[in-house]
């Protein structure tokens, strides 16, 4: 090899095994200029490979990245060195200083390769779609999971704060479950509901602690990033008012963070309004809210919880309704089955007509309310008003959201504009009386009220 040539890095004695392999021998001068060559074209397919694997943001240079190379330099890619198995290279010496590296193949066995079991033949790729629900009903069809299967799972412990003794009621001791589908929420939601419920559920008179409540209020009612909280939401306000009827603000707190989050106009709460509706209706009607406290505070308190949760009834009917066209009728059903029955309360009366009025509207209370008053004021009325003092509180607030119902036929103002002649008062005054019963009746007359009076007679035409 001349002396003054390029200094190689490729060993020139590889290119002359390589020629004399296939029976090519050569000089100095060709075999000088073939190994620069072949040093050029390795350099050349490396720094294309070191391109594939920084675009691919690695650091190990793999055989892919040098079959990539070669396909954009246009060179027939090499076969057979794509293995996931890593390579092992054998040492052979062909003389003195003359080491033959190889890769050194796995001995088989073929006496246990032939008696091996054969594989199982893969399926073909095919695609196929059913139904997984059908308006929130699934389908009985193979692919979704029975009602026995699903059955015993439900009273498996979900969630790092669940009681595990519940999988011992469902039989399922040692089950690990898991859903099919993986509801992912990100740690700063998670973290933020977590101080949500502990600021609401915090019932320390503490300005502080107030001022918490109100702060987390107002952060539920404008915030935009909270969709993916909002079955947790419902799923909350649902278990606090099923377990702690016997603690009023607690029940306040729930009703107060359910009217946030229904004024939050960025959540869509259509497909969870008859959820959100059945906690509402609980506080609205229930026989006993709150513990053994007794005296006039513990009812005005109780009353005014009542008060809230009707409200919220109204606006869960009017903003849900036009989706939902069964929930209004449902609400407003509800509400009348219990505002008829002679054994309910007067607590349960009172949020009962309170909820009808606020979720059917004026025309509920004309059709459904007025041509059942006089019986409700004989069967009622006027059995609650016989006990006495004992019950004068519940009795006035009863009759009060009966008038209050009966007076939004009207527009709700209860002020005097009556015509000229007495007599004319005193005859709509004497068919209200008959129409509506004696308590209510001269309740509604002493309004003198000509358009109420004439309104609630026109329902009586109607019958």
């Amino acid at each position: 090899m001349a002396a003054d040539g390029p200094k190689l890095l490729w060993n020139a004695d590889n290119v002359r095994d390589t020629a004399e392999s296939i029976g090519i021998s050569l000089s100095d001068e060709p075999l000088r200029i073939l190994a620069q060559d072949v040093e050029y074209r390795l350099g050349q397919v490396i720094s294309e490979a070191l391109r594939f694997m920084r675009a691919a943001n690695r650091t190990t240079l793999t055989v892919l990245d040098f079959k990539e190379a070669l396909k954009v330099l246009d060179v027939e890619p090499i076969f057979g060195y794509e293995s996931t198995r890593p390579l092992r290279f054998g040492e052979a010496s062909l003389g003195p200083g003359q080491p033959l590296f190889y890769i050194d193949d796995e001995e088989v066995d073929f006496e246990k390769f032939i008696n091996a079991p054969l594989p199982k033949v893969p399926r073909d790729v095919s695609f196929t779609a059913h139904w997984l629900a059908v308006d929130g009903v699934q389908p009985s069809i193979p692919q979704n999971p029975t009602t026995a299967e699903t059955s015993s799972k439900e009273l498996l412990p979900k969630g790092p704060g669940a009681n595990p003794a519940l999988a011992a009621l469902a039989g399922n001791d040692n089950v690990s479950f898991r859903p099919s589908v993986k509801h992912v929420i990100s740690k700063e939601l998670i973290l933020y509901f977590d101080k949500i419920q502990a600021a609401i559920l915090d019932d320390d008179p503490d300005d502080e602690k107030t001022r918490l409540r109100a702060a987390a209020l107002d952060s539920v009612r404008a915030d935009p990033g909270l969709h993916q909280l909002l079955p947790y939401f419902v799923n909350f306000i649902t278990n606090q008012v099923t377990h702690r009827l016997d603690d009023l603000f607690v029940l306040r707190q729930m009703m107060e963070l359910a009217q946030a989050v229904i004024q939050n106009p960025n959540l869509f709460l259509d497909p969870y309004a008859s959820a959100i509706s059945a906690p509402v209706l609980t506080c609205l009607m229930s026989r006993k809210l709150g513990g053994s406290e007794e005296g006039t505070d513990a009812i005005h308190d109780q009353y005014r919880l009542r008060e809230l949760a009707a409200s919220l009834l109204g606006t869960i009917a009017k903003k849900y309704g036009k989706t939902n066209g069964h929930l209004r009728p449902k609400l407003t059903r509800t509400c009348l089955k219990h505002f008829l029955d002679p054994t309910r309360s007067p607590a349960v009366l009172f949020g009962a007509i309170s909820g009808l009025s606020a979720a059917g509207g004026p025309e509920a209370v004309r059709v459904l309310v007025l041509p059942n008053l006089k019986s409700f004021d004989e069967s009622i009325l006027r059995h609650i008003q016989d006990k006495g003092e004992a019950v004068r509180l519940e009795f006035e607030a009863l009759v009060g959201a009966i008038m209050k119902a009966i007076l939004s036929i009207v527009g709700g103002e209860a002020v005097s504009n009556g015509v000229n002649g007495v007599d004319m008062l005193v005859r709509e005054a004497e068919q209200v009386v008959e129409f509506l019963g004696p308590i209510i009746g001269q309740r509604v007359a002493q309004l003198r009220n000509h358009a109420l009076n004439r309104a609630i007679m026109e329902v009586r035409h109607l019958e």
